[in-house]
């Protein structure tokens, strides 16, 4: 939603943010003349930002909305951050013209990795932006699948629900999991709406399932923090797992997501025997990850 332009607080911020510019640092000669006061003067940002000083002065003294274009290149005459670029095109009344955010790489975090690889009974992923799975210890892989073998791009938690035919029937309440955790991916739309991977996801899983399709015109939500999964194992045969999943508090939107049994339950027996039975040499985390 556009905010409400405000002249005078534009002006001035422009107007602070010039003066913390060294002028070495934004490659303008040096002068003879003293500067009377720090930082760019206004015929200078109007030189790197290529337009006429009377322009530039008229939005500093708040005469004049700067346009979308005008925005992008202050912004980098003025070397702006993140955080700074979206206040200025908030008092600019043009929140929705900036720029989206580059989203960097998935990198599981480092504290994420090493917990994967202390839990040697306890199957635990690490979950990404859409879904995405970043990194497993060797436990999730005895309980669902060689992920290794799984091609990046499909390396998804809901294409793996919908698309896998043997974690699909593995689920013996496939159709509670799979409604929770489209619930799930539905409310992290809410806040990336401008997701290009998003949307290629939803995309392909509504053309290829019935079920997601109707499930995400439901739009409902869920964080899907906790829960019980029924599984029915090829090895070990059924399985009853408390799931619980935790979201790093750095923003980065990743989760770690384990099951456990109750201890002294069969289905606590059967998970030890199933990852005894796939037990692998002791190697770190990053070893059995992605970024992405």
């Amino acid at each position: 939603m556009t905010s409400q332009p405000d002249p005078r607080m534009f002006g001035a911020f422009l107007k602070a943010r010039r003066a913390q510019l060294d002028p070495r640092e934004c490659g303008l000669p040096e002068t003879d003349s003293a500067r009377r006061v720090a930082g760019l003067r206004r015929e200078e940002v109007a030189l790197i930002a290529a337009i006429s000083v009377d322009y530039y002065t008229r939005l500093e003294q708040g005469r004049v909305r700067a346009s979308a274009s005008v925005l992008g290149t202050l912004a980098r005459a003025l070397r702006l951050d993140e955080d700074q670029q979206r206040y200025l095109y908030e008092l600019a009344g043009r929140s929705d013209d900036r720029p989206r955010r580059r989203r960097s790489a998935q990198r599981v975090r480092p504290p994420l990795r090493r917990l994967l690889d202390q839990l040697p009974h306890a199957p635990a992923l690490v979950l990404g932006r859409r879904l995405d799975i970043l990194a497993w210890n060797p436990a999730a892989t005895a309980l669902y699948t060689d992920f290794a073998a799984v091609p990046a791009d499909r390396r998804n938690y809901l294409c793996l629900m919908f698309l896998d035919p043997a974690i699909r029937a593995m689920h013996r309440e496939w159709a509670h999991d799979a409604r929770d955790a489209v619930a799930a991916l539905r409310m992290e739309a809410a806040a990336e709406t401008d997701d290009p991977d998003l949307a290629r996801l939803v995309g392909e899983l509504t053309i290829e399932d019935t079920d997601f399709r109707t499930w995400w015109a439901e739009h409902r939500v869920n964080s899907a923090t906790y829960g019980t999964k029924q599984y029915r194992h090829p090895l070990v045969g059924d399985l009853t797992l408390d799931c619980d999943t935790w979201a790093a508090s750095d923003g980065s939107g990743q989760r770690l997501m384990v099951l456990t049994a109750e201890p002294g339950s069969p289905s606590h027996d059967a998970l030890r025997i199933l990852t005894s039975w796939t037990a692998e040499p002791a190697e770190p985390a990053a070893a059995r990850d992605t970024a992405r």
